[in-house]
């Protein structure tokens, strides 16, 4: 509680000062702030009333109210926060400005606590009135996003892109690409189609949408067009191949075409490959070719490019092979490979640098699609 007093006498101070030089204030204001701040520290609850009585005599003071209510929502105490921002904006004296921003932290209040239909409400509101365009429409997509409901979603994001003329396509084919995951989990095959197409439409750059496709078209056993698919994603991202080149290869596989797989692998090997790619490709040649093909195409890339990934599986080769007292030092060391790789991400956020083991389109740190890659290792 100690901390948060601390902090929220910063901008009062702040405030105070910025408000002496632009203008002077009368003597009963003065104290009004600094009655302020010993309410702050004996009794935060009053200091709802005390800033009440502030707005009435000075209109600056809005911000002060504005500030310890987002302090309050920022540190859990959203019931506070809430009441704040209602006293607000019952003040008969706030311009049109004050009250549009003090509904946009009214509707935030809201979102912390849950109440996500109250926050859609107000924002659906201020937006209706042109008020706090940017950051109404951004808050209503949290909302859509959070409840997965990517239909509203993708309206309200060519809704945003129509009224204010900044692009949403990028966001906008990755919710064609939600809506298509949740209909092929219900078996809705040509709708998860159809809304790749979408998805494509919006941004033809969309990995995401040919990885999908490919994957989709090869469960289907459409490994033709599930090739096709997967050379587009070669094509947008070449960060990606290492997440193309197995599910490819089972394809020319099942198509009875291995020169198909080697020739494209030839093509991908024009540039230094990632140690995730030789590992996808050594796994094919591993199941078409037989195991010493796989150990010599490693070992090959190894001397070139040493890397812990590689050397775990070519230990996992060795034990295959290895006699009782020799596979339990391989298996030893191999132990304790796999455990330094554990602790190392194999995807990171390009934009705030997260980082995991598992590819998310939207980064959980700070919220952006598509930022996450794959972590390029040698």
């Amino acid at each position: 509680m100690i901390e948060l007093l601390l902090f929220l006498l910063l901008p009062l101070a702040s405030l105070s000062g910025w408000l002496i030089g632009r203008r002077a204030l009368s003597l009963q204001t003065v104290r009004q702030f600094l009655g302020l701040n010993k309410v702050l520290n004996s009794n935060p609850n009053k200091a709802v009333d005390v800033i009440s009585e502030l707005i009435d005599s000075d209109q600056d003071v809005v911000d002060t109210h504005l500030a310890l209510g987002g302090a309050f929502r920022r540190s859990g105490e959203v019931d506070k926060a809430v009441g704040i921002h209602q006293n607000l904006i019952n003040k008969s004296s706030l311009t049109q400005e004050q009250r549009s921003v003090s509904l946009l932290e009214l509707s935030q209040d809201y979102m912390r606590a849950g109440m996500l239909d109250r926050a859609e409400s107000i924002l659906l509101d201020l937006i209706e009135q042109g008020h706090q365009l940017n950051a109404g429409y951004q808050l209503l997509l949290d909302i859509y996003q959070q409840s997965k409901d990517w239909t509203r979603a993708i309206q309200i994001s060519q809704e945003w892109e129509e009224k204010t003329k900044k692009k949403k396509s990028h966001t906008i084919a990755h919710f064609y690409c939600e809506l298509a995951e949740q209909q092929w989990l219900k078996g809705e095959k040509e709708d998860a189609r159809r809304h790749l197409k979408s998805a494509l439409k919006a941004n033809t750059n969309c990995v995401r949408a040919n990885l999908l496709s490919g994957n989709m078209e090869a469960q289907s056993g459409h490994f033709q067009e599930a090739i096709r698919a997967y050379q587009e994603v070669h094509k947008q991202d070449p960060n990606f191949v290492s997440e193309i080149i197995l599910p490819m290869a089972r394809c020319y596989e099942s198509l009875g075409d291995t020169e198909g797989m080697v020739t494209y692998f030839e093509e991908c090997s024009k540039n230094r490959m990632t140690t995730a790619t030789v590992l996808a490709f050594s796994e094919w040649l591993f199941e078409s070719r037989g195991e010493q093909e796989a150990v010599d195409f490693i070992t090959q890339h190894l001397r070139r490019y040493p890397s812990l990934r590689g050397l775990s599986r070519l230990i996992q080769f060795s034990i295959d092979q290895s006699e009782s007292s020799t596979r339990q030092d391989l298996l030893l060391f191999k132990g304790l490979i796999e455990k330094m790789l554990t602790k190392k991400p194999l995807y990171q956020c390009e934009a705030c640098g997260f980082s995991s083991r598992v590819l998310q389109w939207q980064c959980p740190g700070c919220k952006r699609w598509d930022m996450i890659k794959p972590i390029h290792e040698q």
